[in-house]
This record gives C-alpha cells, sequence and structure tokens, in this order.
C-alpha cells in the first residue's frame, strides 16, 4: 500500500485584476487546490476566478498584505501552499521543480527569482533579485507580518531555504498610467513600514535612496542591457523610493491616519 502524496494549495490576492488573473490561475491549474482572496474588486475578478475553478472569498476590509495572507492560510487544506501574486505566471520549467519539491515531503522553505515584464518585454537581461519566499509546508507557516514585503512567521525557526532555479514571470509593469497608480500604492505602503520603524524623512534622503537604487538596477543588475523598457522599469522603482521618504517627511499625518484603518 502507498502513501498518499502530499498535497498542495495554490493562493492569490486579488484586487481588480481581471485583466491578468485568467492567465495566473491558469497557470496554477496543476494545484490540487486553488484559492483566491480578493480585497472587493470592482470588475470582474471574482466571476473570472469562480469560472475557473478557483474557491474565492471576499475579504474587503483591506489591513495590509500580511492581514489578506493570513486570511487566505485559514482556507488552505493542502500540505503545502504557494503564494502566487495575480500579475505573476508560473512557467512550465517552475511547476515541475514546485511539483518536485511537494513530493519530496520536505519541511523546507523555497524562494523564486523573478523574470521582470515591462511594458510588453521581457526583462531577461537583468539579474533577479536574492529571491522571495513563496513556498512552504503549510503546517509550518504560522502567520505572515507586515504591511508591506510581508514575512512569513514559522514555527521551526531553523527550517532550510532553497531557492528554484525556474523563474517566476511577473508582469509588474504594463502601462506607464499603470505604473503611476502602483508608484502611488506602493510608495505609500512602505513610507508606513519605515514611519513606524522610526526612520525620518525627506527630500535629501529620497534622492539618496532613488540614486543609489537606481544605479543598483540599472548598471549592477543591467536594466540598461534591456532598452528602454529597462530603463523605466528601473526609473519608477527608483521614483518608489525616492517618495517614499518624500510622503514619511511631508505627509506624516495621513500615514497615521491609513495605519490606523
Amino acid at each position: 500500500m502507498t502513501s498518499q502524496q502530499p498535497t498542495l494549495c495554490i493562493g492569490i490576492l486579488t484586487m481588480n485584476e481581471a485583466r491578468r488573473i485568467e492567465q495566473c490561475i491558469q497557470s496554477a491549474s496543476f494545484a490540487d487546490q486553488i484559492v483566491v482572496v480578493d480585497s472587493g474588486s470592482k470588475d470582474d475578478t471574482v466571476a473570472i476566478a469562480q469560472s475557473l475553478g478557483a474557491q474565492v472569498h471576499t475579504h474587503a476590509d483591506w489591513q495590509g498584505f500580511a492581514e489578506q495572507r493570513n486570511r487566505l492560510l485559514q482556507y488552505c487544506t493542502a500540505d503545502y501552499i504557494f503564494f502566487l501574486d495575480a500579475d505573476e505566471v508560473i512557467t512550465p520549467q517552475l511547476q515541475a521543480e514546485v511539483q518536485a519539491a511537494v513530493a519530496s515531503g520536505q519541511n523546507a522553505v523555497w524562494k523564486i527569482l523573478w523574470n521582470q515584464v515591462a511594458y510588453g518585454r521581457a526583462l531577461t537581461a537583468m539579474k533577479s533579485t536574492g529571491g522571495i519566499p513563496r513556498l512552504f509546508k503549510a503546517e509550518n507557516l504560522l502567520k505572515f507580518e507586515g504591511v508591506v514585503h510581508e514575512k512569513g512567521i514559522l514555527v521551526n525557526t531553523a527550517t532550510p531555504v532553497m531557492t528554484f532555479s525556474s523563474r517566476l514571470l511577473h508582469y509588474s509593469r504594463e502601462t506607464v498610467y499603470g505604473s503611476l497608480q502602483k508608484l502611488a500604492q506602493y510608495a505609500q505602503l512602505g513610507a508606513m513600514k519605515r514611519a513606524e520603524a522610526g526612520k525620518r524623512g525627506g527630500v535629501l534622503r529620497g534622492f539618496a535612496s532613488a540614486f543609489a537604487n537606481f544605479i543598483q538596477l540599472y548598471f549592477f543588475r543591467r536594466g540598461f542591457l534591456c532598452g528602454a523598457e529597462g530603463f523605466l522599469f528601473c526609473f519608477f522603482v527608483a521614483l518608489e523610493c525616492f517618495f517614499r521618504y518624500a510622503m514619511i517627511r511631508f505627509d506624516l499625518e495621513v500615514l497615521k491616519t491609513s495605519a490606523k484603518r
């Protein structure tokens, strides 16, 4: 008698993602369970996700990314959980690695690397970051903490960490207009996080952060090899860095009010 194979849940957070959610869920169709936690979409995100067989739960009282992931975690009934964003797509190569990791039954944390897709171009010449934890054994994942760039808190803090070799496609910036909207959202969340940690803001601090990050992305991580699309990607990330610190200096009361909601 053979033992039962470990099962996989893929969890997705959504908010007005009708444009991307179908491709995202289709790439996750190999999972035993697909759970979508929606933050109150006004478009067809929920209907599309349901039509593709995903379990959809709506939590419109936004309290940050960590809280939404914690809510998602409570619906997981599988042995492993992989967190996928609505603007991401799992490639066949990464799928094979995820399935192998789940089949191993190992208690570990697996990180993924991004292949950024910006303004219609895959920035494959850019070096990826060090990796983001996405696959966990469900019983070892206690909760998430943090408003943005949330961190998974583990039951066993000595759990080994591995990194998949195949990259996850990340459609982070499709249009300049969308990038401006995302800039405002993430700059505010980043400013809240830093203000709560007691960091000071200001124009000069913002400029220094933006300049350092642009140099890092455009030159050391080879954004310059990706043409105009690579420049725009690096430039918008640098602008986000600038406005984080500008908001701490000039929007502190607004940030405090947002944090209490």
